[in-house]
């Protein structure tokens, strides 16, 4: 497995340095999320100030975006990194689409799965392969002039990620995305038993193979070796409670038989009572959530024990530029020697 840092947040400003310090520290890649700011402008700043780190949105809402837009701003940053780009894109839930966004949410799975499609065309007439002339349930692209034609680059093939969390999405993603982003907020038995036979079945729809690809998810993590490690379960705890608050993401509670708390959050979140929400987290949901060792090498071990054979890319969710590079290099030598 690949190690990957994740960001839920990052300024323009800082992203240049931030993304020369995770690439100095010896990550494979850097994850942003779209939380704060639109991900693929700071990703920008760190496509120039960079040269070898993978630089992926974890994710950019789709369908806050025409594919037009989106197809646009990705060729421009794979231009400037020069091939660096992995383009993760989620659906996000209705109520964000639809109320902070104004945006249409209707049939999520079809909707994304011709969102990729359209994206594909449309890079193919930018590198002039064809003509601009998609036409499908929800898009329509016809018109491009050479004025605003941004034309051919040197790496066209742009890796496309998809953001699952239920088996719909996993499956959907297997058919035609490069990669798959998966949630952080799921457990190795979830992934296992629940998304990778999802992950199957849209592969074997698509005739394609485990290979074709690319399975990427940020992970919990707690290592008593950290000089953090009391404020960082305070907010792994605050994390866990927040994403099982969402309904969406109440597949992966009922797993493990965990619903009724996934509803008490909710409830509080519609009373405003956030506070007591990290208090709902039981300890058996900690231990299934998060990975916890001694030391960061024996944390490399524990997360190739518990995602070996299920994940190519494992990120540590958080702000991973506090971890010392001797860590960074003892945590990958776990996941190399188990």
């Amino acid at each position: 497995m690949k190690l990957d840092a994740l960001t839920t947040t990052l300024a323009i400003e800082h992203a240049g340095d931030y993304a020369s310090a995770i690439e100095a520290k010896g990550y494979h890649g850097l994850w942003v999320a779209e939380t704060q700011v639109d991900p693929l402008l700071p990703l920008a700043v760190a496509a120039v100030r960079t040269s070898g780190l993978r630089l992926g949105t974890a994710i950019a809402i789709a369908f806050a975006r025409s594919p037009m837009l989106t197809a646009m701003d990705a060729w421009a940053l794979q231009r400037a990194s020069r091939g660096r780009l992995d383009l993760g894109l989620g659906t996000q839930v209705r109520a964000h689409v639809e109320r902070r966004f104004a945006m249409p949410y209707d049939r999520p799975v079809a909707r994304i799965r011709e969102y990729v499609l359209a994206l594909r065309h449309i890079w193919g007439a930018f590198q002039h392969e064809h003509r601009l002339s998609y036409r499908g349930e929800f898009y329509r692209f016809d018109l491009m002039s050479p004025f605003f034609d941004p034309g051919p680059i040197e790496h066209p093939r742009i890796d496309v990620y998809l953001a699952a969390v239920n088996e719909g999405m996993f499956r959907v993603a297997a058919e035609v995305a490069n990669g798959i982003v998966a949630h952080p907020f799921s457990t190795a038995s979830y992934l296992r038993e629940i998304a990778i036979p999802a992950m199957a079945r849209g592969l074997t729809r698509a005739g394609r193979e485990r290979a074709d690809i690319t399975v990427a998810c940020p992970v919990f993590t707690l290592v008593d070796a950290s000089p953090t490690r009391a404020t960082d379960e305070t907010y792994v705890r605050q994390q866990i409670a927040f994403y099982g608050s969402t309904p969406t993401y109440r597949a992966v509670l009922a797993h493990h038989g965990w619903a009724r708390i996934g509803e008490e959050l909710s409830v509080l979140v519609r009373a405003g009572r956030l506070a007591e929400l990290p208090g709902l987290v039981t300890d058996a949901m900690l231990d299934a959530f998060v990975t916890r060792a001694a030391t960061y090498e024996d944390l490399g071990r524990r997360l190739q024990e518990r995602y070996g054979g299920v994940l190519d890319r494992i990120g540590v969710y958080g702000d991973a530029s506090r971890i010392e590079r001797s860590d960074i290099d003892a945590l990958r030598r776990g996941l190399a020697n188990s």
